[in-house]
């Protein structure tokens, strides 16, 4: 475990600075609107405060999505309908700028980073000069992941591992200027983990949180759940370990999530949840560090049903509802503008007193 990690661990991450959001609150109240009229921009505009120490907060900008991409063993037990070797095949898409994610990311202005923390084959060769939107980090742990009905998806030192390039990723990107870290993901097969790890840590049924994922049907959809559930039988893990959890079911790409939260917290850096995926590693993050969850902010809801299930484990209400489930950071993604739109109501939006217009008269 890196000495980043362990001390946050040990310590906590930061709480979140009460003057500020009580100053941000303060000032919502003196912003020239009714106080209220701006419903939910406003709590999280205060929240914001809170997460970078001052009021008015920063504009969260730049972004950047992480997307972090890993396989997954359980694709064995007939998972899910793509074959494998679409994970390789989408970093490339990634990669070179043309997934959702891409498109998504330039509308919004921000800059994506895709990490092979655990992919199984070799990544495909990129033309010259593709790729120049997108920064592209090999810092793979694992070849994918063990299948969870057979035995450990990973081992504890590659789950120690993996949360570390999360904590690297982190760091890096801050010390690059981000102010605002989105989630992304990548890897055939991570809804079947995600859906494995949310019923251990909320304690749910496995029929309760699993989905279809990229488009299974009734009949896999039973299966998935069948699966999931000899994992559940085979290994009892706990959520007071959170590694061991990890080891059990997790992929590479739910670890270096993880390490991210947790990284961004210590370092008063907001984070966007995606989907399911994100919602998996937010539980994980938030077993190795309660504290990293006032610096995570629900980007979407995910169609996905143990998406919902986590964010109400972690107390989160999701920005956007848009009927998504792709992942790969697209649901966060689009609630970017939202965030900075919080942050910037606070910053611009002129006071009773500035703009010389009268106040509501009390009855």
């Amino acid at each position: 475990m890196s000495a980043l990690l362990a001390d946050l661990i040990t310590t906590g991450v930061p709480p979140l600075d009460a003057g500020a959001m009580a100053a941000a609150d303060a000032r919502q109240a003196q912003l020239t609107k009714p106080a209220g009229s701006m419903g939910r921009l406003e709590s999280l505009g205060s929240r914001l405060a809170g997460m970078y120490a001052v009021c008015p907060p920063p504009i969260p900008e730049p972004a950047v999505v992480a997307v972090f991409a890993g396989d997954h063993g359980v694709h064995a037990q007939g998972v899910s309908p793509w074959p494998q070797e679409v994970t390789v095949q989408m970093v490339a898409n990634v990669a070179a700028g043309g997934a959702v994610v891409n498109a998504l990311a330039r509308q919004v202005g921000a800059r994506v980073c895709v990490v092979d923390v655990g992919v199984a084959g070799a990544l495909l060769d990129l033309p010259a000069g593709v790729g120049h939107e997108v920064e592209l980090v090999s810092d793979r742990v694992v070849d994918g992941t063990g299948d969870f009905t057979m035995g450990l998806a990973l081992t504890r030192a590659q789950a120690e591992a993996a949360v570390a390039v999360g904590v690297r990723t982190a760091e890096r990107l801050i010390d690059g200027g981000a102010q605002l870290l989105v989630t992304g993901d990548l890897g055939i097969g991570n809804t079947t983990a995600s859906a494995a790890l949310i019923a251990v840590f909320t304690g749910a049924d496995p029929g309760g949180v699993t989905g279809p994922g990229a488009g299974s049907d009734a009949h896999m959809l039973a299966h998935k759940i069948a699966v999931i559930r000899a994992g559940l039988e085979r290994h009892r893990v706990e959520p007071a370990d959170p590694i061991g959890v990890l080891a059990a079911f997790g992929g590479a790409e739910h670890a270096a999530l993880a390490g991210l939260m947790v990284a961004a917290a210590g370092r008063r850096v907001p984070v966007v949840l995606d989907g399911v995926i994100a919602g998996a590693a937010a539980l994980v993050a938030a077993a190795l560090c309660p504290g990293v969850t006032a610096y995570l902010i629900a980007g979407h809801r995910s169609t996905e049903p143990g998406a919902t299930a986590a964010l109400a484990a972690l107390g989160l209400e999701p920005i956007l509802d848009l009927g998504l489930r792709l992942g790969e950071g697209s649901g966060g993604v689009l609630a970017v503008p939202v965030v900075q739109a919080a942050a910037r109501l606070l910053r611009e939006v002129a006071t009773f007193e500035s703009a010389g217009v009268a106040e509501r008269e009390e009855s």
